[in-house]
């Protein structure tokens, strides 16, 4: 039966949607569950015996629950997630109107959805309707409960009849496998011997804004678009900083109480909870996982952010700026890399060997990350995250690693042939020429403001939008530090002289790529010159950000390590530029259409009812006063909002007529936002002069302090 959240053990609660490894050990003969552990790891492919043996132990528990559909469940290249659910009931073969339950091998490892609306970026024609869903066996099985009952849902890749990728899974376990071997090949040059696969972790702190249920339905903007396309402050914002990290509301952690529920049951480790520094903003974060059980996981918690907030009478706003002139929401993608015997390799160590693997391994994020920077930024480019990024509050634009004063001081001495060992007080370990110092497991401060920042064991690439799929994030990174990896290879397999190697190579590639660590404050104007004055790109929107997908180096890149054909490179391009062009189209219209039938008629209303009213006073010999002065101020800003929305109807119009795709994205970039933002400014100025009973939508002091 469902698990009832309110009755059941924390212990007993957690997992018990999922069909998690431990479940399958419980479930499955110890044969195949063996066999199933060797095709996670990668050793053997699934056979279609062993399929149908998890299958059955699959529908067997999931019935048992209360379960009576199976979905394939797929993240298409909408950036959401994608279902067609099917049940388990066949006809009895005896017939006689009576079923059986089936669930077969060959249904659990392949599905077939109508791929025809789904994007393809040109992979094929929108008349070729056939796609595609496979069993992706290294992330668990989960049952969705809702109001209608329970669904097994099966986390799939998804392709087309000619097997290019569909989706955002399919090119994330591409990287990820060549990123395990090129680790791989780094290891065994340098003694270890006993890692047979090479994983990365990720552990995604999610963001999120509540707004009270009854404000988002008179807001076309938010129900739309996910943000406000108007809305003035008011007198406070953020500026107290009383919200972040302060006590939570007794109606927000009844919420979170049923999130981290309804997580938990379908075995996401859900941990930490908090208000962030704007008002109704919040954030939660899960425990590293495997990279690609953490994508899906943090996709169903997207989902069950959003589903568990209507429940309590509140819409989840997920959008990267739902406010202007407040902080929007990211999604920090705290990312790392692990062996199969345990060994977090960035983890600083204190025995030689683990001491010049972290650095060695750390060294390629930065060769990775300089080189390589385009491409990540590129990674998180939506149109939301253009109003996000470089705002004081979020990364800038320019892509940049942090190290913090102690470790940064000992690559650069490394650089410079020093003795890192003299500058410390403690043991040092000798190793080759250089002297390493022993280093601690915190080697540095955080920062906040960095896009890309070493945190004790890991790094923190916290460019990503909170509405995101982080696959893409995952994907380019994964793919960029596997070609340094590989490159480092290279240089030691040839190399007779282990010790030494490793430190030119630190000492080569640092000094190459050392303009990207900066450790100040990336908020400040000072970076954005000095950054500049090293050459690091500084690219400020989407459609400029988007041109590098078919850059010769990038596909060639993603060719060379199997991770994207050129044409499914090029299909990203086209897909990304067209979901942008749609977005602010649609932000457009409703920008359109909130002012001409909400807020002018609104504003001119009013206007006419303070003139009446003077007029009145005027015709027994006193004086109007304000009023009038009122008055005729808001018919002048309604005369601009008038032009204003003209102009963007223009641009909105002009952008729509444009064929290439490039070209239109550029308009919707260059024209049309700008028009927009007219638009608004006038609007956001009337908003202060009309009164509030008489203005047609919720404000943001309704949105941001009403819970």
């Amino acid at each position: 039966m469902p698990v009832d959240f309110m009755k059941t053990p924390l212990l007993e609660l957690f997992g018990a949607h999922s069909f998690s490894n431990a479940v399958m050990r419980e479930r499955l003969p110890k044969s195949v569950y063996k066999e199933v552990l060797a095709v996670q790891a990668g050793e053997k492919e699934l056979t279609l015996a062993t399929a149908d043996v998890v299958a059955q132990a699959m529908r067997d528990w999931a019935v048992e629950k209360g379960a009576t559909h199976y979905t394939h469940w797929f993240h298409p290249l909408t950036g959401l997630t994608a279902e067609k659910h099917d049940s388990f009931i066949s006809p009895a073969p005896e017939g006689g109107g009576t079923i059986i339950l089936e669930f077969s091998g060959k249904e659990l490892i392949k599905g077939e959805p109508d791929a025809s609306s789904f994007p393809s970026g040109g992979l094929r024609a929108t008349f070729e309707a056939r796609g595609y869903t496979a069993w992706d066996v290294t992330s668990p099985a989960f049952l969705k409960q809702d109001r209608t009952g329970l669904t097994l849902c099966i986390p799939t890749a998804f392709i087309s009849y000619y097997g290019q990728a569909l989706d955002k899974k399919v090119p994330l376990l591409r990287a990820m496998e060549a990123l395990n071997q090129a680790a791989l090949r780094v290891l065994h040059a340098i003694g270890n011997e006993t890692a047979r696969r090479v994983y990365t972790t990720v552990g995604p702190e999610q963001e999120y804004f509540l707004v009270d249920k009854s404000f988002f339905e008179r807001r076309p903007d938010l129900s739309l678009t996910g943000r406000t396309v108007f809305g003035s402050m008011p007198a406070k914002g953020q500026e107290m900083e009383d919200h972040y990290f302060g006590a939570i509301k007794e109606r927000v952690a009844d919420f979170m109480r049923e999130l981290n529920y309804e997580l938990w049951k379908v075995g996401v480790a859900a941990k930490t909870q908090h208000n962030e520094v704007a008002p109704n903003k919040f954030e939660i974060a899960p425990v590293f996982t495997n990279t690609t059980a953490a994508v899906d996981a943090n996709q169903l918690a997207m989902e069950t952010i959003k589903s568990v907030a209507r429940r309590h009478g509140m819409e989840a706003l997920l959008h990267e700026k739902p406010f202007a002139g407040v902080n929007g929401s990211g999604k920090h993608n705290n990312w790392s890399m692990a062996t199969d015997d345990g060994v977090n390799l960035f983890e600083p160590g204190e025995d030689p060997a683990s001491n010049a693997r972290f650095l060695l391994f750390a060294t390629a994020v930065v060769e990775a990350v300089d080189r390589y920077a385009l491409l990540l930024r590129s990674s998180v480019a939506t149109s939301g995250n253009d109003h996000r990024l470089g705002a004081n509050e979020a990364p800038p634009a320019i892509v940049s690693v942090f190290f913090g004063g102690p470790l940064t001081e000992i690559f650069e001495n490394i650089a410079a042939g020093k003795d890192n060992a003299k500058n410390k007080g403690s043991a040092h370990i000798e190793l080759g020429v250089t002297s390493l110092p022993r280093l601690p497991k915190d080697v540095s401060d955080r920062n906040r403001t960095s896009p890309f920042a070493f945190t004790g064991n890991k790094f923190e690439f916290r460019m990503v939008g909170s509405s995101q799929s982080i696959a893409t994030a995952n994907t380019y990174l994964n793919t960029a530090v596997a070609q340094v990896l590989g490159e480092f290879a290279d240089k030691l397999e040839k190399s007779g002289k282990k010790n030494e190697a490793i430190e030119e190579i630190i000492r080569e590639s640092y000094n190459r790529h050392r303009r990207v660590v900066f450790n100040g404050n990336g908020y400040s104007d000072e970076w954005v010159r000095e950054a500049e004055r090293r050459g690091l790109p500084n690219v400020k929107n989407t459609v400029d950000a988007l041109s590098v997908l078919v850059a010769g180096e990038t596909v060639e890149l993603f060719e060379r390590h199997r991770v994207f054909t050129r044409e499914e490179s090029e299909s990203r391009f086209h897909i990304y530029l067209e979901k942008y062009s749609k977005q602010i189209n649609i932000e457009a219209g409703v920008t359109i259409d909130m002012a001409r039938r909400g807020i002018f008629p609104a504003a001119i209303s009013y206007a006419a009812r303070l003139a009446q009213d003077a007029n009145a006073l005027a015709a027994i010999g006193a004086k109007s006063g304000p009023g009038e002065i009122r008055a005729k101020k808001i018919a002048e800003l309604a005369a601009v909002l008038f032009d204003e929305t003209a102009k963007l109807e223009t641009a909105l119009g002009d952008a729509q007529k444009t064929g290439d795709v490039l070209a239109q994205a550029e308009s919707y970039s260059g024209k049309v936002r700008p028009a927009m933002d007219g638009v608004r400014a006038a609007a956001d100025q009337l908003e202060k002069l009309v009164a509030k009973k008489d203005w047609p939508y919720p404000g943001y002091e309704d949105m941001l302090f009403v819970l």
